[in-house]
């Protein structure tokens, strides 16, 4: 009976150790990485074909426009909202940048102009949230229609073709000591987005702004202008993410980006970000890029239905927002 009891008494104190908190709390943290990492082992045990470095390249290469998109995404439901217009946003981008480079203008020039279009839809919808007070997902919406419209206006509905190489082909099919362009345009975004939340004065306001806005706004943080910071970076991302897109296929689209939103909000509730805003980790939503673009990829390989993926993308989704809530 001693010894039951003395070992029972071990177990309480393990249980309630300074040690087993940090562990806990450092797991809890790191779920969607830890996630990643299973879910790299399955498939690996299911298809020999899997963990070759050409077949890994190409699931980084899948994931770095999702991932982009993702990151915007993120910054915007940190602050409590939702951004729907980044497919549409992705399209109108890429189809006035190869009308661009069709007409003759320098590529770099065409880059540029597509990215600020981004950004300029972007502060639409922010102002749209801030100024016009309305709903996030109402406003995003109504851009989302309003610019595959013009999308569809401008191109005719037609495919712009035959961009070259160049500049504008290196940045989707280039690659560099054997590491394609994309995943480096990835993982720089990646740093500098993850810097800027932790560091920044205006990582921390938009933390504050999601996790309580009236708060923040008695704290002295502009509110109105965080929201036009995650819109218009949101904007920029999905831009960015046009142009690689563009460059992979050679072609603009003004059908592309339909359903992007979808996977960008899976990529950042799978990273254990809150829908309710004001809590996330840029690694958790690269994490959850992967993860999206491994799963892909596996059902790819074992030669499983495209509709299967959709429905295993979403019982992922549903399952993520549940452990979130439970936390």
């Amino acid at each position: 009976m001693d010894i039951k009891f003395k070992e029972n008494n071990q177990i309480k104190k393990f249980f309630n150790s300074e040690q087993f908190k940090v562990g806990l709390k450092f797991l809890a943290k790191n779920i969607p990485f830890i996630g990643l990492l299973a879910i790299v082992l399955i498939v690996s045990m299911l298809s020999d074909v899997f963990l070759t470095s050409f077949n890994l390249l190409n699931v980084l290469r899948q994931a770095s426009i999702n991932g982009l998109i993702a990151f915007g995404m993120m910054a915007v439901i940190l602050s409590a909202g939702i951004d729907l217009s980044v497919g549409s946003t992705l399209a109108v981008s890429s189809v006035v940048m190869a009308q661009i480079i069709l007409g003759g203008y320098p590529t770099l020039f065409a880059i540029v102009i597509s990215l600020i279009i981004g950004i300029l839809i972007g502060l639409m919808n922010g102002l749209l949230i801030a100024k016009g007070k309305l709903q996030p997902m109402i406003a995003t919406l109504s851009t989302m229609l309003v610019f595959r419209g013009v999308t569809l206006y401008i191109s005719n509905g037609v495919p712009v073709s035959k961009l070259g190489e160049g500049l504008i082909g290196w940045l989707g099919r280039g690659s560099f000591i054997g590491i394609p362009v994309p995943v480096y345009i990835l993982f720089i975004v990646f740093i500098i987005f993850a810097l800027m939340l932790k560091y920044t004065v205006i990582g921390k306001q938009i933390y504050a702004v999601g996790g309580n806005s009236k708060a923040a706004m008695l704290s002295g943080i502009n509110v109105d202008r965080t929201i036009l910071i995650v819109y218009s970076l949101s904007g920029l991302f999905a831009a960015l993410a046009g142009v690689i897109l563009t460059s992979r296929i050679d072609s603009a689209v003004p059908t592309a980006g339909q359903t992007f939103e979808l996977n960008a909000i899976a990529a950042v509730v799978i990273g254990g970000a809150s829908l309710t805003g004001g809590r996330g980790r840029a690694v958790g939503t690269l994490s959850g890029a992967l993860i999206i673009a491994v799963i892909a990829n596996g059902l790819n390989l074992l030669g499983t239905s495209a509709y299967i993926q959709q429905i295993v993308t979403g019982v992922i989704i549903i399952l993520a927002v549940i452990f979130d809530r439970k936390k």
